[in-house]
């Protein structure tokens, strides 16, 4: 493709060099640079791009895209005749160029955007089990991974990166996927590396504290999700009963996009009535306007009630018949780290939760209180070099709904987890004097295990379906299912 055309829709501020080249690869890693290739140096968190401009131009790269001034950027040698492109913002326009690039790949299939702080996860796997029931081959972007075609990739971010998303989109629709169901993360659309995806549904779930690390406050938080609703070409999908959820109707209910609510109560457009709880799962009545229907799921707890009723909210706005959304929703046996549960063949339960907000921990702590006949055992810790707001009232949370309370490591990066642990701990003595602190996790989780009684429920929050974890710079195999199976073999 010719750069120029790559170019087109972009402010320019300047250009050094022709326009008129090939374009064979975009790139923003310089390592991944070669002949024919344009190269968009990104200022990311920790690693700025336009540093490494001259390695891009040492691998071959014929066109380089910046978004600084070139003597902020040192001595480059142009003597091959580089062409150089100067824009605003660097990663908005790879957005675009990745889109062109690939043929605006988001447009040969339907895209489903979910956001919010808790249920992102879930609801991508129902909504995917739903439309596989229908006949549709689905793909989903999100914090488990890449799901194309039955295959599964990890990924780094929730959302990928703009050129990353272009290229995940490019493969869908190789693989001629019908639908893909994608988790737009605040931070995704506030950087706009969901710009130029073309979204037909956006799905809001809630708004609780989370990532005001970056945010800096809620109201930025909550201007960033909202922005999904402002993409969407077919249908906003809002949980009514969320305080955030009813604000978003109000702001977007003048759209031309036709707008659906979801809930418990019988105001929603699709709502749940005749809800029994057990610790086997959830049975309900789903409520639409073309009908009604029962459904039983796996997974116990009021969450898994909204995060149903969004996904048959999708279902409904396709007009898929109630009785395939009900065969998608129940073939769901589980989610990989959406409250888990482990079996683990001894008279008490493992549960293995992401929830790594104070409400996400509220919740997975309220539901085990629903069925839990034994002592409630919570182990948690709080991210490195994330949000500390959230460490105290996590404490207090942990404290007051459990009856034994561990406060242990979770992914610590650059911080020293003893200061995240006393943090934490501070809302844990607002209510009680009496928990366990240990710093090591697989330490920690031994002293759950081994001090368990018969009926007790164990949860184990914030890794979820992580298989590591992050300790400064490095990144350690850490995987809490195979940790608390090798713990329990050691008893034999």
């Amino acid at each position: 493709m010719k750069l120029i055309d790559l170019l087109k829709g972009i402010r320019v501020i300047d250009i050094d060099g022709p326009t008129d080249i090939d374009i064979s690869k975009v790139v923003d890693d310089s390592r991944n640079a070669l002949k024919n290739s344009l190269f968009v140096a990104i200022d990311g968190f920790s690693v700025d791009g336009h540093k490494y401009i001259s390695e891009a131009i040492d691998n071959g790269a014929s066109a380089i895209v910046i978004s600084k001034e070139l003597y902020e950027i040192g001595n480059i040698s142009n003597e091959d005749r580089v062409t150089m492109i100067s824009v605003e913002n660097t990663r908005r326009a790879l957005a675009r160029i990745a889109s062109r690039f690939y043929n605006k790949p988001s447009e040969k299939m339907e895209l489903i955007g979910v956001t919010g702080t808790n249920g992102k996860t879930s609801i991508t796997y129902y909504v995917e089990a739903i439309f596989k029931e229908y006949g549709k081959k689905v793909g989903i972007i999100g914090s488990i991974g890449n799901l194309i075609d039955g295959e599964l990739k990890r990924t780094k971010n929730t959302t990928p990166e703009p050129l990353e998303i272009q290229e995940i989109f490019n493969s869908m629709a190789d693989a001629e996927i019908n639908l893909c169901v994608m988790e737009a993360s605040s931070h995704a659309l506030d950087l706009g590396r969901v710009d130029y995806c073309q979204f037909d549904v956006g799905v809001f779930t809630n708004l609780t504290t989370d990532h005001l690390d970056y945010h800096k406050n809620f109201d930025n938080y909550y201007n960033a999700k909202i922005k999904l609703f402002y993409k969407t070409q077919k249908c906003n999908i809002i949980n009514i009963d969320d305080r955030y959820g009813r604000r978003i109707f109000n702001e977007v209910k003048n759209l031309k996009t036709q707008l659906l609510t979801y809930g418990l109560d019988s105001s929603a457009d699709i709502f749940a009535s005749n809800i029994v709880y057990s610790a086997q799962g959830v049975r309900y009545t789903l409520n639409t306007p073309k009908g009604k229907i029962t459904i039983v799921t796996n997974t116990p707890g009021e969450f898994t009630v909204y995060n149903t009723l969004a996904a048959a909210a999708c279902g409904y706005i396709y007009e898929i018949d109630l009785q395939t959304i009900k065969q998608g929703i129940e073939s769901i046996k589980g989610i990989k780290g959406r409250f888990e549960v482990i079996p683990v063949d001894r008279d008490f339960t493992v549960i293995i939760d992401f929830a790594h907000t104070p409400e996400g921990l509220e919740n997975a702590l309220k539901t085990i209180k629903q069925f839990a006949t034994g002592r409630i055992i919570v182990l948690f810790g709080g991210g490195g070099d994330r949000d500390r707001s959230k460490r105290p009232k996590m404490g207090e949370i942990a404290a007051k709904n459990s009856d034994v309370c561990i406060v242990t490591s979770d992914n610590p990066r650059s911080e020293d987890p003893k200061r995240i642990i006393d943090e934490i701990l501070v809302g844990v003595h607002k209510v009680r004097n009496d928990f366990i602190s240990i710093i090591d996790r697989k330490e920690a989780i031994r002293y759950a295990l081994d001090n368990s009684m018969a009926n007790d429920v164990i949860l184990l929050a914030g890794k979820g379906h992580e298989t590591y974890t992050l300790i400064e710079d490095t990144i350690l195999p850490f995987d809490e299912r195979k940790i608390v199976y090798d713990i329990l073999n050691e008893e034999h």
